[in-house]
């Protein structure tokens, strides 16, 4: 009896075996809620047995193949039509329904974290966007961000994605919270216009530089960076460099709490509104305590409170405590109750207040902040406050505050996930074999330390990808860098100013376009908010090269000569539209002359037909000219009549 019991689980287990190996297997892309592109040949391609036969029927055609000896299939669609949705059936051994299948465009959404941004981080800026989202025509699929250093992956685990962002998504009050705003605004902006579905691939990481982007075969050409990625291969390196940045961190924050006079007694903890602050001194907020305070440029805990008097008109009414941005981490509470805590820099302290936290009259807030390296503090410019319904409440000014515990700065940890290849590999290979209308990319402020490499790099890049897709020169979209950073006094050299210029000279590259957003960005926020005005101006370049409408125009001057007359240089431009304007009105801006000695300063400087005249009475004899050279080219306002502004050149490169 055993025997034969034994005989028949192994026979079944077997079969099973047998039936679980020629399981025809789809990638991740090819799931239910899928946009294929249309007009083009599409790929529609798994895995199975070996020599097995696979069908796929889809919009009345049935079309058949047979797995090679490693188990790939693939079938080729002829060009589709857009429309849909459909229902796609793949037949093997066993079968697989693919529902709610669309034709439309496709484009891939890449970069770093200005791509990546999610809607739920710029939702306040977009009152009811989301709440109004609702598109079934609009959908994303987001890449799992993942690296790998060993070889091109063809498919990818959903085990380190939220389950809330698997598969296709369509554009919903539940879904696109979590859409990359720059991609969501395209895509509203194209179907828009033009009324077919919209898929957005979102393969984008914060932080992440070119380098990490790019296949082992364009790394050729650097070999620092070739070298670098086959360092990473190690795997007992990447763990033992993982660990050491662990066990590091565990232990800063370990000995920071343990430290924190704040946290020590449970009775009197400093979150307490009770507690006694007549020994604090105070410090005006927003900014940062190394150049308000006797605390000098330390790290640690420092604790905040305020006193705020609460109408009786707001009792009741939803109600968010807004803290600007906080550098580096903080808790807030008010009136002893926990609302919140961001854990970095980056995102904005926004928080929903409890119903029944706030109470009419006095009203205590408390906010810890922890630096862990740098200056700490409240970031200037930014909206610090209680807002509830049409009623704010201003939380700038006078604040207490007393250091909980001093610590020294936290080495910086290894990003393994940055280093060379390791993004291309895990999160653009898969993607090769889906077809695609075109890419949009928001990438750079990774590389600003690295300036001279960039364009060569980028171009590599951008060559590369088309290679690899083997589609042609499709569309290739990006943004140049936003203004940034404290605006200068007088003309100075500039890293931003000169990446800009790399980002500029990509467009040699054929069928690329470029959106100039100097004036859309905010000096003390490396992430702005404005990212509909990102994708308007992707989308014209889209409209210009994508979809060929030759009555768009797509960009803002673009410098193409000089001529010198006298003590002025006259300079032409591509791009201008119906016509050049000082936006805004008035005399033009941040344009600045040199002579011989290359010193300069800033010139004046006014619009003639489509020519800039300028000129210095400091300069007799000009060679040069700039605008808008600067991290932060603050009231630059060379635009055309269309709105788009001129991009930042120089002519003495």
């Amino acid at each position: 009896m055993y025997n034969k019991l034994s005989m028949m689980i192994i026979v079944l287990s077997l079969f099973i075996s047998v039936t679980a190996v020629s399981q025809v297997k789809l990638p991740k892309l090819i799931s239910d809620g899928m946009v294929l592109q249309r007009d083009i040949n599409v790929k529609i391609w798994g895995w199975a047995n070996k020599n097995e036969k696979v069908t796929v029927e889809f919009i009345n055609a049935t079309y058949n193949t047979t797995a090679d000896d490693k188990g790939d299939w693939s079938i080729e669609l002829p060009k589709l039509n857009a429309g849909g949705p459909y229902e796609m059936q793949i037949n093997a051994t066993n079968s697989i329904t693919l529902h709610d299948v669309l034709v439309g465009d496709v484009w891939v959404c890449s970069g770093q974290s200005n791509m990546e941004l999610p809607m739920k981080r710029v939702s306040w800026n977009y009152p009811g966007e989301i709440a109004n989202s609702e598109n079934k025509y609009i959908r994303q699929f987001y890449m799992p961000q993942r690296y790998n250093f060993h070889y091109p992956e063809n498919d990818f685990s959903y085990m380190e994605q939220p389950v809330e962002q698997t598969g296709w998504k369509s554009a919903s009050p539940v879904n696109t919270p979590d859409f990359s705003a720059v991609a969501y605004f395209y895509a509203k902006y194209l179907y828009g216009k033009y009324k077919v579905p919209i898929g957005i691939i979102n393969s984008s990481l914060g932080g992440s530089p070119v380098e990490s982007w790019m296949s082992a075969e364009a790394l050729k050409e650097f070999p620092k960076y070739l070298n670098e990625a086959e360092m990473y291969k190690d795997s007992s390196l990447i763990k033992k460099i993982e660990i050491a940045d662990n066990e590091r961190s565990k232990a800063w924050y370990t000995e920071l709490w343990q430290k924190d006079k704040g946290n020590k007694d449970v009775k009197n903890k400093w979150s307490n509104p009770l507690l006694n602050t007549a020994n604090w001194d105070t410090m005006q907020i927003p900014g940062y305590w190394a150049d308000n305070t006797k605390l000098g440029n330390i790290n640690g805990a420092i604790w905040f409170k305020k006193t705020i008097n609460i109408p009786s008109a707001i009792i009741g009414k939803p109600a968010s405590l807004i803290l600007g941005r906080i550098v580096d981490a903080d808790s807030a509470y008010i009136n002893g109750f926990y609302v919140g805590s961001i854990g970095y820099q980056y995102p904005p302290s926004r928080f929903d207040i409890p119903a029944g936290v706030l109470k009419e009259g006095e009203n205590k807030i408390t906010v810890r902040v922890i630096s862990n390296a740098g200056k700490g503090g409240f970031v200037p410019d930014k909206l610090y406050a209680i807002v509830a319904g049409g009623d704010t409440i201003n939380l700038k000014g006078e604040w207490q505050y007393r250091l909980g515990a001093e610590m020294p700065p936290l080495a910086g940890q290894t990003f393994i996930r940055w280093k060379p290849l390791g993004l291309y590999n895990s999160m653009i290979a898969p993607l090769l074999n889906y077809r695609i209308k075109g890419v949009i990319w928001y990438q750079g402020e990774s590389n600003t330390d690295r300036v001279a490499e960039y364009g060569s790099l980028f171009k590599s890049m951008i060559n590369d990808w088309r290679k690899k897709w083997n589609e042609g020169d499709f569309p290739f979209l990006f943004v140049q860098l936003p203004n940034f950073m404290n605006p200068q006094n007088e003309p100075s050299e500039s890293n931003w100013a000169l990446f800009r210029e790399a980002q500029l000279k990509t467009l040699c590259v054929p069928n690329t376009d470029m959106a100039v957003t100097y004036d859309i960005g905010e000096w003390n926020d490396i992430h702005p908010l404005n990212k509909k005005d990102v994708a308007k101006r992707l989308f014209l370049s889209a409209e210009k090269l994508a979809y060929a409408n030759d009555s768009v125009v797509s960009s803002g001057p673009v410098y193409k000569s000089m001529t010198i007359n006298g003590n002025k240089i006259i300079l032409s431009f591509t791009n201008t539209g119906t016509g050049l304007i000082a936006k805004g009105g008035g005399e033009l801006k941040y344009f600045s002359i040199a002579g011989a000695d290359k010193h300069f300063v800033w010139a004046k400087a006014k619009i003639k037909g489509d020519k800039v005249i300028v000129w210095s009475d400091e300069i007799s004899n000009p060679v040069a000219v700039r605008y808008a050279w600067a991290d932060n080219p603050e009231g630059a306002n060379l635009f055309n009549n269309e709105g788009l502004p001129a991009s930042p050149f120089r002519t003495d490169n």
